[in-house]
């Protein structure tokens, strides 16, 4: 046998159009079991992959510690870093699902035939996560004119019903940018993986699938803070499964949401 590439992992490079499947409020769980099942499948990538979202935590914690301020802008930008490192996730499934053999050499280098589109994506999402970051430290330095507090200031700030209106406005500051992030990357980055598509096309599809499905992408979303949260509750190393799981399962999040395309258009792709 001659050393072709396989053509069950090749881009497809926008052959077919793209049409949104309906999702419904059972899908989530399912991609999490489909997403455990990869994990099985490759744990020494997950591991790798695991060690790097751990990495992330801690340093998250030590800004948490020393620089409390910019806790939510490195919390963004951790939401920036996730998906992209979390692309040799995405990788590692598509495999699977070709049915070949997953190798984490692959799934280091998989961006590389995809820089441009990734590169607008990024510029997009880092503009985003610089507004949410400078709204962030406004929020604080008008409610607190007397200087950023210290890491048990913002403890005192967050759990003073006194500060119920500080809390509110940070909150609903927060949630409004963390909601763009969410609809701009939640199926973009797998589908300029699988499709080779350009950076606006995916960030247009991604919000489509977020407006047209908005109770199970909320869903989603929330099970998707939940298990992060609950991972740095528990001292950030359950990270280490958690942020593996969460990758492979958004692969099958992109899956469920966008049609898959037809062999008969990939063929002159192939020939």
């Amino acid at each position: 046998m001659s050393d072709t590439p396989v053509p069950e992992v090749s881009p497809t490079r926008d052959a077919a159009p793209i049409v949104l499947r309906r999702l419904t409020l059972a899908d989530p769980f399912r991609w999490l079991a489909q997403g455990m099942q990869d994990l099985r499948a490759a744990p020494g990538i997950a591991v790798f992959y695991g060690l790097c979202f751990w990495f992330m935590a801690m340093v998250l914690g030590w800004v948490f510690r020393t620089r409390p301020e910019y806790t939510m802008s490195l919390a963004s930008g951790c939401l920036l870093v996730g998906p992209f490192l979390a692309m040799g996730l995405y990788e590692t499934s598509r495999r699977r699902e070709a049915g070949i053999a997953p190798q984490l050499s692959e799934s280091l280098t998989c961006w590389d035939s995809h820089m441009a589109s990734m590169g607008m994506l990024v510029l997009v999402l880092i503009v985003l996560e610089l507004l949410w970051g400078r709204a962030s430290l406004v929020v604080f330095a008008v409610f607190f004119n007397t200087g950023m507090p210290s890491t048990t200031g913002v403890l005192q700030a967050v759990f003073n019903p006194e500060n119920w209106s500080f809390v509110a406005v940070y909150s609903a500051v927060g949630g409004v940018f963390a909601a763009l992030v969410f609809s701009t990357s939640v199926v973009s980055i797998p589908m300029i993986l699988d499709r080779d598509t350009d950076a606006l096309t995916a960030g247009i599809t991604s919000i489509r699938v977020v407006l047209e499905n908005p109770l199970t992408m909320l869903l989603w979303g929330a099970l998707i803070t939940l298990l992060v949260g609950a991972s740095l509750w528990a001292g950030s190393v359950a990270l280490v499964l958690v942020g593996p799981l969460l990758g492979h399962a958004s692969w099958h999040a992109y899956r469920a949401a966008v049609q898959r395309v037809p062999a008969a258009a990939i063929q002159p792709e192939l020939a």
